[in-house]
């Protein structure tokens, strides 16, 4: 598969749907992902650890990711397994679907907190590893969130709000998994079987058309890969889903998580798969917890706060890439409280610094530092160092590319002097990370 490959092969037959990067997803910056599903009902994980960072033989029977419930919970011997039967009696799956109401659920109030963080785009999971969608998707014989459980379109909802805020909509899909419509037994390895036959890979097919032909969103979000039997093209396979997504949005993109086929961007997850950041073409994504759903045992020792989650986005986009930064939503549909805390200290930071990051690109020409923390990015007038001190801060730029009588912190002017192949700046009363702005030499 695509994911995570250093260097995968496109097969001739997708090489037509290769096309340059959009403007508009390259210059984002940011992207607020959201995991809500029957999932969101146990909402447990054991919180290990993150993706990348745990040992793989591990990884399955202790999964830290909550939307991983109805995989997890049926490992024999797993602490997910023990603790279904305790506190839920070892009751089928499915009674979380039934249990789940949302009763909270406000799109255009979640896309509120979203479009508050300058997020340039939002995508919602529509079908993830449990086969529940969250449409009334072709083929689901009403599992599915229309029919039951909260008894609504959620995607036609998150699709209206995220468009009403300003924002570009897409449209996460879990190809290649799907516990429910293959019936395989869990995954307790990396190597297990998932669905690859051909009444998989047409009902998948079937679902993504749908998703296009309704919602028409900008980013097509697929998972893990694609069922071998679809890649072939053909009038159901992944090729016709991407041919029917550009002429519908010609300045869509797609992510590379479709099987080794097409893609427009890479990504990595955590820590997991990070070299494929490399270029400007690419996405970090992660949640703001250990866990993609929401896990009712991660306390703030397992969430990024938004000083964690700023210094996070800066370093990603001074690199070249997004972050794609993900919500898990309670089953009530409200924003767990810490994860709130920290989108809106982004949205703070980014009202006053935002200039950095949203359309910026890397600033090659100087380097990054950890001791004191700085980052480097540009636009089309300024080159920015992000730095995350107070006080005397000495910059260096021993090339002279920055013109010192320029410097900015925001909309006011901060006196700069040159020292020692370096610019010494004054950095108070500043939010930190705070962002110096200058003019260039050249």
């Amino acid at each position: 598969m695509a994911m995570f490959k250093t260097d995968p092969v496109r097969p001739d037959a997708y090489r037509e749907f290769e096309r340059p990067l959009p403007e508009w997803f390259r210059g984002a910056a940011l992207g607020i992902f959201v995991h809500w599903g029957p999932y969101s009902v146990p909402a447990w994980a054991e919180p290990t650890g993150e993706l990348g960072a745990v040992p793989r033989e591990e990884w399955y029977a202790h999964n830290p990711y909550a939307e991983w419930y109805a995989n997890t919970m049926r490992i024999e011997g797993s602490p997910a397994q023990m603790h279904h039967e305790r506190v839920h009696g070892g009751a089928p799956y499915d009674d979380f679907l039934d249990a789940w109401k949302a009763e909270d659920f406000d799109a255009d109030e979640v896309l509120a907190v979203v479009a508050a963080t300058g997020a340039g785009y939002f995508i919602p999971t529509t079908k993830h590893h449990d086969g529940v969608t969250l449409w009334d998707a072709p083929g689901t014989d009403g599992r599915n969130t229309v029919a039951r459980g909260p008894r609504q379109d959620l995607i036609g909802a998150f699709a209206d709000a995220t468009r009403a805020a300003g924002l570009r909509f897409g449209v996460y899909y879990s190809g290649g998994l799907d516990w429910h419509f293959s019936g395989l037994p869990p995954i307790e390895h990396d190597d297990d079987p998932a669905p690859d036959d051909l009444a998989y890979a047409e009902y998948a097919h079937d679902h993504v058309i749908d998703l296009i032909d309704r919602y028409r969103p900008d980013i097509l979000w697929g998972d893990i890969r694609w069922p071998v039997a679809g890649i072939e093209p053909g009038p159901k396979s992944l090729a016709h889903a991407f041919q029917t997504f550009y002429e519908r949005v010609p300045d869509g993109v797609v992510n590379d998580r479709w099987g080794e086929s097409h893609w427009d961007f890479r990504t990595s997850e955590y820590v997991h798969g990070t070299a494929v950041e490399v270029g400007e073409a690419w996405e970090n994504t992660r949640g703001i917890g250990l866990s993609f759903g929401h896990n009712r045992n991660e306390t703030n020792e397992h969430l990024l706060s938004a000083h964690e989650a700023v210094r996070l986005l800066v370093d990603v986009v001074s690199r070249g890439g997004n972050l794609l930064l993900n919500i898990g939503l309670e089953a009530s549909g409200r924003i767990p409280e810490l994860q709130r805390q920290t989108l809106e200290g982004i949205g703070v930071w980014n009202r006053h610094y935002g200039h950095a990051v949203v359309g910026a690109r890397p600033e090659g020409r100087m380097p990054a530092s950890d001791e004191p923390w700085i980052r480097w990015t540009r636009t089309d007038d300024a080159v920015h160092a992000v730095v995350d001190q107070t006080g005397p801060v000495r910059l260096p730029d021993p090339d002279r590319v920055l013109d010192e009588s320029t410097a900015r912190i925001g909309e006011r002017h901060v006196t700069a002097e040159r020292v020692d192949g370096g610019i010494l700046v004054d950095v108070e009363d500043a939010v930190t990370p705070v962002a110096i702005s200058f003019r260039t030499r050249d």
